[in-house]
């Protein structure tokens, strides 16, 4: 991977979309509160939608368009989805604001709509159905990526793609451990629900 594109997609992935929205508006600092997480969730419970929404485009962007761009110059989705893995490291663990960002998954799948879009779809519409069915962000969140790589092989990308997007799916996992030990207690928090675990 070419050391450049790696600091700089590393950089765009790490700006803190959601802790710079909330501080705006005179709140303090988003990771004060709820899952202590800089994501559109955590903003949405605090903030609502006019403020959730902008940090959800954004993080999106994030991921696509370091992504869509490297795929575009270079022809190589292999080194898209490379990179993608740096860009979701970055919202995930931000140099600007003391390496404590995002869970990733909107950051990832905007990188993943522009390496994979089919796939990226596919995992879309779980997540869509698995929050419809149990109101729980963290469940979609992660049955699609846990999915996603699935989705990949089923529309026929290459097994070097596959790999190389494998460290967003760790990363990804690696962040939501809390939720994951909230859903087998039985704790997490639904969409709508005051009390309770944090998604």
């Amino acid at each position: 991977m070419k050391p450049v594109l790696a600091v700089l997609c590393y950089l765009v992935g790490s700006l803190p979309t959601g802790f710079l929205i909330f501080r705006r508006g005179g709140r303090g600092d988003i990771r004060e509160f709820g899952s202590g997480a800089t994501g559109a969730t955590n903003v949405l419970r605090r903030k609502g939608w006019r403020a959730a929404l902008p940090v959800a485009i954004i993080d999106i962007a994030k991921g696509f368009v370091p992504s869509f761009a490297i795929l575009r110059i270079y022809g190589d989705p292999v080194l898209a989805a490379g990179c993608a893995s740096l860009t979701v490291l970055g919202h995930c663990f931000p140099v600007y604001i003391g390496f404590r960002g995002g869970k990733g998954v909107a950051t990832a799948a905007g990188a993943m709509f522009a390496v994979a879009p089919l796939p990226a779809l596919s995992s879309l519409g779980v997540f869509a159905a698995a929050i419809a069915l149990t109101r729980i962000v963290s469940v979609g969140s992660l049955l699609a990526s846990l999915l996603f790589p699935g989705f990949l092989a089923a529309f026929g990308v290459s097994g070097t793609v596959i790999a190389a997007s494998v460290p967003i799916l760790a990363i990804i996992l690696v962040r939501h451990a809390g939720n994951i030990g909230r859903i087998i207690r039985g704790t997490e928090r639904k969409i709508g629900r005051t009390k309770g675990g944090s998604a």
